[in-house]
């Protein structure tokens, strides 16, 4: 790792963004403000755009991929993979109607100044709704299955790295423009900027339990396999600092493999094949994070959190999204901006502030997620009896 890496990561940049972008807000004029809020519109709405091609890009290709190791064992890890997500995500919830109105936070929108309306206005719609997307992903996906287009089939993974690249090289690259231009905004309008305090506690309280979460995944573990989970995570500490320096699963692969490796409670083709296809899919540390941000910043912008039918439905569909989205710095929370725009209602200024408040704590989310893919390894070991020197027959069958 390079020394300046820091200085060159998403979390420094957003950071400095918003650094820079409180002190602006503190001193534009009101001309310059508008310039500024003009610039966070058209941002906005970039990354808007490109949300449904998210969705179309990363849900079809990963439905197509099943068919490559079609098994047990592949539909069992992705079930774990999901139901993981999905409790993380449903105590997460529940932790929030518990914890978040004791903080007393209160709703500051509309006390501050007004930002006079631009007379330059540029609107770029999404080429389709994010619920039109997401149906139009599982149902093209399958429709390829069943027909076996290998053609289309080239085509959609053609179409996952060509999306994959916009992630990369466009809408990571324009976070912190969004970011800064929003916090200058909320500075100069002076309201919002009061809760920071209650976003440190918010990260810390998420880092709990992300702890608490990889405790019942390894008891879980545990208890399936008839094996010590110890066995396991005692390894993973330096895949755990890795992922906090990287904030990417699929960037710390080679570590966490390198840590699951010295397991002797682990098949190996399990763990070889299950630590790889988890990196991508199991997003339990980043799914629990949002969902408890994602009720925070309701209750900052709207002094109440959100309808429950609307988190189950979120919950639910979020599960999804964390399969299929990249392992990459900021990957679950930018492909489901759709389901907090949609399901939540959220806003251009909810939005900043979930890509915001997210990003200063993706590296633990990240760890989470990396740790607790040696849990879902030793599960998967203990669903197919394939404890290394226990002696029993294997049920499993070759990947």
């Amino acid at each position: 790792m390079k020394k300046n890496s820091f200085f060159n990561s998403l979390v420094f940049k957003l950071i400095l963004g918003i650094i820079i972008g409180i002190f602006v807000g503190r001193i534009s004029s009101e001309s310059a403000i508008v310039v500024i809020d003009t610039i966070k519109r058209i941002v906005g709405d970039l990354i808007s755009y490109i949300v449904p091609l998210i969705i179309l890009g990363f849900i079809t290709p990963a439905i197509v991929s099943l068919k490559e190791s079609a098994g047990k064992i592949l539909s069992v890890t992705l079930i774990i993979c999901y139901i993981s997500s999905v409790g993380a995500a449903t105590m997460s919830f529940l932790a929030g109607r518990a914890i978040i109105p004791k903080l007393n936070i209160a709703s500051n929108v509309g006390t501050g100044n007004v930002i006079p309306e631009s007379i330059f206005k540029l609107s770029i719609a999404p080429i389709m709704p994010v619920m039109t997307a997401l149906v139009t992903s599982i149902l093209f996906g399958i429709a390829v299955i069943v027909t076996n287009s290998q053609h289309w089939e080239n085509l959609l993974l053609e179409l996952n790295k060509i999306i994959l690249s916009i992630v990369n090289n466009f809408v990571i690259k324009i976070l912190p423009v969004y970011i800064a231009t929003t916090f200058a905004v909320l500075s100069y309008e002076g309201a919002i900027i009061s809760e920071l305090p209650v976003f440190l506690k918010i990260i810390l309280i998420v880092i709990v339990g992300h702890f608490i979460w990889m405790t019942i995944m390894y008891s879980i573990a545990g208890v399936i396999s008839k094996t010590n989970p110890k066995e396991v995570f005692k390894h993973y500490l330096p895949a755990y600092l890795t992922a906090v320096g990287t904030m990417s699963s699929a960037a710390t692969l080679p570590v966490a493999l390198e840590c699951a490796r010295k397991s002797t409670t682990l098949d190996p083709k399990i763990r070889d094949f299950a630590i790889p296809l988890c990196s991508n899919t199991h997003l339990c540390g980043s799914v629990l994070t949002e969902v408890f941000f994602v009720m925070t910043v309701s209750q900052i912008l709207t002094g109440k959190l959100p309808e429950t039918s609307n988190m189950i439905v979120f919950i639910v569909l979020l599960g999804i999204f964390a399969i299929a989205a990249p392992g990459v710095p900021g990957g679950t929370v930018v492909a489901s901006l759709g389901l907090i725009t949609s399901v939540l209602g959220f806003n251009d200024t909810g939005t900043a502030l979930m890509l915001s408040i997210f990003a200063l704590q993706d590296s633990f989310g990240t760890a989470c997620n990396v740790t607790s893919d040696g849990a879902i390894a030793l599960m998967v070991t203990g669903i197919f009896d394939k404890v290394p020197g226990r002696g029993k027959n294997s049920k499993a069958k070759e990947i």
